[in-house]
């Protein structure tokens, strides 16, 4: 490892960790790693990595779309990960807890892209008109940074966090859904865990997703149809173990169920 960068250290320290299931201390001090651009840059690595292994892109992930988490970080923008296809799920799967380290749920609004968002200018009705359908989801996020004690650099480089994701069978247009004013129950064992609403997702699910499709496009990344984007959480995330129930509902936008084993 003497000849590699600190990026490259960093990247092979977060594939090693994940590859293990053994969460590692924050690469941002052990590299003196600082900034966005140097965090993407160690996430970059390691998508090419799991591209080079034959893994797919299905989609994007929103982070950080909590107005009180960005202040918590020092940041004011969310950030964003890949997802792959071997992360997707469908309602009434299980949640394989052996592939991860120390998992969290979050209640998310996920979207269906339906056409290339690669407008040079992508404006707000090119970009709804792009848009073909939403789905409850369950996020599953996970860190490989000891005890969840990241800094922004920490899970931008860690690829925003992703772990797995559970999607609903029933789509639904948006034309028909109020997306801001959605509420949220999230159960673990049949007791509420989490509560939330749309308004908590950047002020609307639609704003945090017209913030991706622009910021993709303009790395000459854009979304393509059939992506799945997460769009951020509607309410806190929690832990849970092999064996619980999880039980996500999303008024007017429907159910999706999930078991940890």
């Amino acid at each position: 490892m003497s000849d590699m960068t600190p990026i490259q250290r960093a990247a092979l320290d977060l594939r090693e960790a994940r590859s293990a299931r053994k969460p590692i201390p924050r690469i941002s001090e052990t590299y003196g790693l600082t900034g966005a651009e140097q965090a993407y840059a160690v996430s970059r690595l390691n998508i090419e990595a799991g591209l080079a292994e034959g893994r797919r892109i299905s989609g994007k992930k929103i982070g950080l779309t909590s107005r009180a988490v960005q202040q918590q970080l020092g940041v004011d923008q969310p950030d964003y990960g890949v997802l792959f296809a071997d992360m997707e799920l469908l309602d009434g799967e299980d949640v394989d807890t052996s592939r991860l380290i120390q998992p969290k749920a979050e209640g998310e609004v996920a979207f269906v892209v339906g056409r290339d968002l690669a407008d040079e200018q992508l404006t707000w009705a090119r970009f709804l008109a792009g848009l073909e359908y939403a789905l409850p989801a369950i996020e599953i996020v996970d860190s490989a940074i000891q005890d969840w004690k990241i800094t922004l650099v920490d899970t931008v480089a860690d690829n925003a966090s992703c772990g797995v994701y559970v999607l609903g069978h029933e789509p639904r247009r948006i034309g028909d859904l109020s997306l801001a004013g959605l509420g949220m129950d999230f159960r673990k064992n049949g007791q509420t865990a989490s509560v939330g609403s749309g308004v908590a997702c950047l002020g609307n699910p639609l704003l945090s997703a017209y913030w991706l499709a622009k910021t993709m496009r303009s790395l000459g990344e854009p979304l393509k149809a059939g992506d799945v984007v997460l769009s951020g959480a509607l309410g806190p995330m929690f832990p849970f173990l092999a064996g619980d129930a999880l039980d996500l509902e999303i008024a007017g936008l429907g159910r999706v169920r999930s078991r940890a084993v």
